[in-house]
């Protein structure tokens, strides 16, 4: 590794004193209860479980469904006596299933899977027929299918995959606000911070977000903003995944599926709505398909429009010099989102498919800071700020009376973003079964342009000062995928596979100040070359799989200032050139139709963004300016779960734990300006190694044929380190707090008749700590109802969000003082929606191909 090190800020990377003996003590106590409870729940499974072992019979067979002939994995197939359960298995994600150690005697096999009907049939095992295969199992779905049109469901329904979670996005969660972030807030395991929109995934901000399987150049944050909530089909939540995949991202991955159909003829759908708040927003999605022949066509465009306000403030009782900050914002967005995309079935062994993603957003925003100091040894008597009187800090009528204005920030901003992706693919199919060759070419460009202009106001007297920012960056990515899956046996598979992944980016960020002028220029590559293989094997109950990704990254970055003053010019340039490996092992172990374990190990890692390593400052208050650390070195994380997933007639409840080793950890610091007393720098920092862990459960359950119940808890542990600044001695210091945040949400259904639903959803969220401060827990309740009209063909949806106004940002700290506010935003709206199904094509979904939902046989995981 090669760095030429900047003469500014030195990196505070002094490594943080040990944990406290108490502290080792309280964590040690900690995962002991996990252990023990995991344990506890473990060993009264096994108690379940049957003892049937030396039987000569087994049955097998495949699990698809009837409609698209897809297989079907993890659905429950159990052998009954008479109406008892002898034993049972869970399907593959192959569709496969084996049971083994049956006597030879007639029994009922069924199959049941959630959204499905049950499937019972008679068979008899005998001398002759020992080793009994039923062949293919083509079950029914309970869905309502009209003239060929999918229906979207009213609820939203999670699977427990094994390697992700499967959010099926219903039209209660479309309608839970205008936004992908919005939707995403609603999620298990998945919040968004209300005020900077930063996603994170079991109380870790470090997630890969992938949009239908392929990254975006755009900030997360910013992404999630532009994609309607109505253009999205399924959410993913991959916290560990395979050597297949990207490594990047500590808290793993999650992958937004956007709506593509697949039916016969014509067929579409269009669903419009409206959110009344401070002011109306709209969010519309239009999808539709044309299948003829072995040609098909597909389109989703989705728009969004809206004025967006929020507002807060913050008191420092700093005690030289105590503030008050009043934030105003309002922003007007406009979004557009298109994809169109063809399949061609070339024949039986060879299909090509193409489809681009175009997305455009368009953003003006108006905004003010305005900072109120008081000063406690003068104050300013009548109008003539030019005459001081003394102060007696015993009478509260003359202490802290200053209450206008010192400065005051007001600015527009005005921002276009273009993202444009395009994506091709060929699959071929070999005569083996289950044996194919994928390649895949995605690229994407994308191009944001910004254009702010600030007023800065000094009071007393009064003087305004004149700025401009101008931000011009240019991002194109090219990504090349070559995967090869070969089942060795019934039990047994291999894959492997290459990728080469090209990052370009070209900044100009040009700040005009008066007479001063300054061109701050970037450009960053990264190239990342990588092979991966893995290998899995089923026997008996037990399944694993091994696989291990090698990767090659380098990257190149130059920046450099230019100036009307020739003392601020620098230039710099930072350079990686890292070799790694990123093993990863998976383990199932399924002790009857009722109960199963997955444990599951990955190493992954956070390289520096652009903005983590950027010197440049990119963006500034009147009291504090955010710019990056150069001197940033990769974060390695080695990640274990345990899960347990237990079926019931209720229907699924998936429990886990957790346990993260962060190496050189990167975390925010904060440090005086040296050329303003005033302002302080946000900027980053490694840390020492740390820990994070965590328990979790969720369950999808039935209670009744009116009453079905989503719901989910977690709880995290995990240490934050940073450096934080003495206020007495200005000097600054590594710190850390231990932090413990729990959440939970609740959504229930209630179905009244086969027209009307009423939707509940609650949620709550605890505290949290940073270094600085703590963070509030913040809840609110929601309520809905949908309404089917033109004989099923419409529906309309009517939601009330946050119905008490409880929803706010609230913040108190006492580190290197005490600070305090809140921050508010729209949470109080209404939103009133109709979805309307048309086109009269038969309904035969085609198989999606596998890469474009992130997913390949097996999963990049097991069978």
């Amino acid at each position: 590794m090669k760095r030429i090190q900047s003469n500014n800020h030195q990196s505070t990377r002094n490594a943080a004193e040990p944990f406290g003996a108490h502290r080792k003590k309280i964590k040690s106590m900690k995962l002991k209860l996990f252990i023990v409870c995991l344990l506890g729940s473990i060993s009264s499974t096994f108690a379940q479980a049957p003892a049937a072992a030396g039987n000569p019979g087994s049955v097998s067979g495949k699990i698809v469904d009837k409609t698209t002939k897809e297989p079907i994995g993890y659905a429950s197939v159990s052998i009954k006596d008479g109406a008892k359960v002898v034993t049972g298995a869970i399907s593959q994600e192959n569709g496969n299933f084996n049971i083994p150690n049956l006597e030879l005697k007639s029994y009922t096999l069924e199959v049941q899977f959630i959204g499905y009907k049950t499937y019972t049939k008679a068979i008899v095992l005998s001398t002759s027929d020992k080793s009994l295969n039923v062949g293919t199992i083509a079950i029914e779905s309970e869905a309502t299918q009209l003239e060929g049109v999918n229906i979207v469901a009213e609820r939203s329904n999670i699977v427990q995959k094994i390697d992700r979670k499967v959010v099926n996005v219903g039209k209660d969660l479309v309608a839970s606000g205008t936004t992908a972030s919005d939707i995403l807030n609603n999620v298990p395991t998945v919040s968004v911070d209300p005020q900077t929109k930063e996603l994170s995934l079991r109380g870790n901000s470090n997630v890969r977000v992938l949009i239908d399987g392929k990254p975006s150049n755009v900030d997360a944050a910013q992404l999630l903003q532009q994609i309607p909530s109505a253009s999205i089909k399924q959410i993913e939540l991959i916290t560990n995944p395979s050597a297949k995949y990207n490594p990047e991202g500590m808290s793993g991955i999650i992958n937004i599926i956007l709506h593509k159909n697949a039916n016969q003829g014509f067929n579409g759908s269009l669903n419009t709505g409206v959110t009344f708040g401070i002011t109306p927003k709209t969010n519309s999605a239009l999808n539709m398909n044309y299948k003829v022949g072995k040609v098909n066509f597909y389109t989703n465009y989705g728009y969004n429009h809206g004025i967006n306000a929020n507002h807060g403030d913050v008191t420092s009782e700093n005690p030289t010099r105590e503030s008050f900050q009043e934030f105003k914002f309002r922003n007007l967005n406009n979004s557009h989102l298109l994809k169109f995309g063809m399949d061609f079935y070339i024949n039986e062994k060879n299909t090509i498919s193409a489809y681009t993603n175009q997305n455009i957003t368009h953003s003006d925003g108006f905004g003010s800071t305005t900072v109120d100091y008081f000063d406690n040894t003068s104050v300013f008597l009548d109008d003539n700020p030019n005459v001081p009187g003394p102060v007696d800090p015993l009478d509260p009528a003359t202490y802290f009376t200053r209450t206008n204005r010192d400065t005051q920030q007001l600015f527009r901003n005005e921002n276009e973003n273009k993202n444009q992706t395009y994506d091709m693919v060929f699959k071929h199919d070999f005569a083996k079964k289950g044996e194919n060759l994928e390649f895949q070419a995605n690229f994407s460009k994308t191009k944001n342009n910004e254009n702010t202009d600030y007023i800065d106001t000094q009071y007393t007297p009064t003087e305004d000062s004149y700025r401009t920012n101008l931000i011009d960056t240019k991002t194109n990515y090219t990504q090349l995928n070559l995967d090869y899956v070969n089942p060795l046996s019934e039990t047994s598979k291999i894959e492997v596979g290459a990728e080469t992944r090209l990052q370009k980016t070209d900044s100009n960020f040009d700040n005009v100040s008066g007479t001063y002028f300054a061109a701050n220029n970037f450009d960053f590559k990264r190239d990342i070359h990588a092979v991966y293989t893995n290998y899995g094997k089923q026997w008996n109950k037990w399944s694993a799989q091994l696989g291990v990704r090698v990767e090659a990254y380098k990257i190149e970055a130059n920046f450099e200032t230019l100036s009307t003053n020739p003392a601020d010019d620098k230039s710099q340039t930072v350079t990686d050139d890292i070799f790694t490996a990123y093993p990863s092992a998976f383990l199932t172990y399924t002790v009857n139709e009722k109960n199963s374990f997955n444990f599951n190990y990955s190493r992954r890692v956070d390289r520096p963004s652009i903005g983590q390593i950027n010197p440049i400052r990119e963006w500034t208050t009147p009291t504090m300016e955010s710019r990056g650390n150069p001197d940033l070195v990769p974060q390695f994380t080695n990640s274990f779960e345990i899960n347990y997933t237990r079926n019931t007639k209720l229907g699924s409840v998936t429990t886990g734990v957790f346990y993260r080793r962060i190496n050189d950890e990167i975390s925010r610091v904060v440090f005086n300006d040296p050329n303003d007393e005033n302002r302080k720098i946000l900027s980053f920092d490694n840390f020492n190694d740390n820990n994070a862990y965590g328990v979790e459960a969720s369950g999808n359950l039935k209670f009744t044929k009116w009453w079905a119940v989503n719901a989910s808890a977690d709880a995290y542990f995990k240490t934050v380190r940073g450096t934080v600044q003495n206020a007495t001695t200005d000097e600054f210091e590594n710190a850390e707090v231990d932090v413990t945040t729990f959440n939970t949400r609740l959504n229930n259904t209630f179905t009244l008749n086969k027209n009307l639903r009423v939707q509940l959803f609650g949620m709550y969220r605890g505290r949290d700590l940073s270094l600085q401060f703590e963070r509030k827990p913040m809840y609110k309740a929601d309520l809905g109802m949908t309404y089917n009209v033109m004989k099923g063909k419409g529906t309309i949806t009517i939601r009330s969000n946050d119905i008490f106004n409880t929803m706010r940002f609230a913040f108190d700290g006492d580190i290197p003082y005490r600070q305090h506010g809140a921050f508010y935003w729209e949470s109080q709206t209404l939103y009133v929606g109709f979805n309307l199904m048309f086109g009269g094509g038969k309904n035969r979904e085609l198989q999606r191909k596998q890469r474009d939902t992130n997913e390949t046989q097996g999963s990049g995981g097991m069978f």
